[in-house]
């Protein structure tokens, strides 16, 4: 996620590092090449001259440069001026008032809105609602029907009425009100682009059904031309938020620096893969975090405490301070760390590990899983035994070659040293402690 944009900002932040004590001259020469590369990295042009101006108006001051810690001060202002640029906080949905309240998801076709409008319903059941489903689009082949087969998956009320957009959307709240549902999803119309017909149609919606919340759904993947698109939107609708959609496909993050600055709207959601639970709330400073390389833990703890239980943390735990942390123990790690969503966000909320080499191939995890269940009960509990001929046997049971097995032996042992280490150190202490991680 934002490979690009966290590349740019962590390579920046080594080279002020590299330095210790700052000139003026070095916070310059250093922040000129930040303005390349965020622009690069499809940051709008506006928001890259503000966003670099902002920073060398508070790095330059005496104060600041004559420090023996100047570096991390200037750091600090980087990452304040992210948090900014990204939101300042978390702005939460409007989710009070009489019932129900009415969210309508808006934004062209193909951005993932009749997808995201499931996971909306998903996230909004974990917080103890009762919401409901409806589609206003009727020009889309199979878009209703696309909706109504998410709502079955995510087990949530789907109302489906043979009328206009706007009717659609008034009885949907009649059906709501009689079935006793709080809140109402209202999945509209897009386009392949912006025409007068389809504004004025939204619009008319609006007007009518008064909605608490008019979400604009943004596919991050599409940069710039997704903060255009917003502007325009937000221009006709007055929209509430934003929710960035396939924020875990997108390299660059020019539009997740840029889309809160030009429209002067909230982030209120981001989606982070395909499964239907893969949306979470918009934290800036997590994401600031992130991007710099700093991590996320807070997300990272929060996505744990729903995958492990506290017993399985235990059992985790105490394998690791006993060192005896097999390749049984890793195969059920790696099924849990799924369960946790796309591997490589989660490598990318571990402090310093932002920006590091490691791949993760969630394909090949498979194959990991085919060359453990290869082994004997005997090399999974004691693999440094496995040599030669074992490695052989192993490969041909699992379909596959010899250097693949050398490879995940050699992961194994890495991420066991990486474990113990953890362990050992402030991080492992914070999270034993909490219980919520087993590290």
């Amino acid at each position: 996620m934002l490979e690009i944009l966290s590349e740019k900002f962590q390579s920046f932040i080594k080279k002020l590092r590299s330095h210790g004590k700052l000139s003026e001259k070095d916070v310059e020469e250093h922040l000129k090449e930040l303005r390349i590369a965020l622009l690069e990295a499809d940051v709008n042009f506006k928001v890259t001259k503000e966003f670099i101006a902002g920073i060398q108006q508070k790095a330059v001051g005496k104060n600041i440069l004559e420090s023996l810690t100047s570096e991390q001060q200037v750091i600090k202002i980087v990452y304040d001026e992210l948090i900014n640029y990204l939101g300042g906080e978390n702005v939460k949905l409007k989710t009070t008032g009489p019932p129900p309240v009415r969210i309508m998801l808006v934004g062209l076709q193909g951005t993932g809105k009749t997808t995201t409008a499931a996971k909306l319903a998903v996230i909004l059941r974990k917080k103890g609602h009762n919401p409901a489903l409806v589609s206003t689009d009727i020009y889309r082949p199979a878009a209703k029907k696309q909706l109504e087969i998410l709502a079955k998956q995510v087990q949530v009320p789907y109302f489906s009425f043979e009328e206009k957009p706007l009717d659609i959307a008034l009885h949907s709240i009649s059906e709501s009100r009689r079935l006793g549902n709080d809140i109402l999803i209202i999945d509209t119309a897009g386009r392949l682009h912006i025409d007068e017909d389809l504004m004025n149609e939204l619009k008319e919606i609006k007007q009518k059904i008064q909605p608490e919340e008019i979400l604009f759904i943004a596919d991050a993947m599409m940069g710039q031309d997704a903060v255009k698109s917003a502007g325009v939107f937000n221009e006709a609708l007055d929209v509430t938020g934003i929710i960035l959609t396939k924020m875990d496909g997108d390299a660059k993050g020019g539009a997740a620096l840029s889309i809160k600055y030009t429209t002067g709207k909230p982030i209120k959601f981001i989606t982070t893969g395909e499964k239907l639970d893969c949306i979470e709330p918009f934290f800036p400073d997590r994401l600031a975090s992130r991007i710099l390389g700093m991590g996320d833990m807070i997300s990272l703890i929060e996505k744990a405490e729903s995958s492990f239980t506290e017993k399985q943390a235990e059992e985790m735990q105490k394998k690791i301070m006993k060192n005896d942390f097999t390749l049984e123990d890793f195969k059920s790690y790696i099924q849990q760390m799924k369960n946790m969503g796309p591997l490589e966000n989660l490598v990318s909320m571990i402090p310093g590990m932002g920006n590091t080499n490691m791949q993760i191939d969630e394909k090949q995890l498979k194959k990991t899983e085919a060359i453990i269940d290869s082994m004997t009960r005997k090399e999974r509990l004691y693999p440094k035994i496995i040599e030669g001929s074992r490695k052989k046997r192993i490969a041909s049971g699992s379909g596959t070659m010899v250097n693949e097995v050398n490879i995940l032996l050699k992961q194994f042992f890495s991420a066991q040293k990486m474990m113990q280490q953890m362990q050992k150190g402030v991080l492992g202490k914070s999270l034993k402690r909490l219980k919520l991680f087993p590290f």
